[in-house]
């Protein structure tokens, strides 16, 4: 088998544009943050719908509320 030996410097690519890095690291905590609180207030809000005679509305007005509530205490 043939081996490949490279004499030169390597080529590590373009700088790192730290700036960049950062907010999309900001960007995907905030997502992952806040679509974490929609699904738990979701979970929350079928559980109410399903398991009492709350209703549909009864339990969009929950999650819409739980959605709010959190968004307040998350930022």
């Amino acid at each position: 088998m043939a081996e490949e030996h490279h004499s030169g410097p390597l080529d590590i690519g373009a700088e790192m544009d730290y700036h960049e890095h950062e907010r999309t690291y900001s960007f995907f905590l905030e997502m992952a943050k806040y679509g974490t609180l929609a699904v738990v207030a979701l979970l929350i809000a079928m559980a109410f719908g399903f398991f009492t005679s709350a209703g549909f509305i009864s339990a969009t007005i929950l999650f819409l509320l739980i959605c709010g509530l959190g968004a307040v205490l998350l930022r």
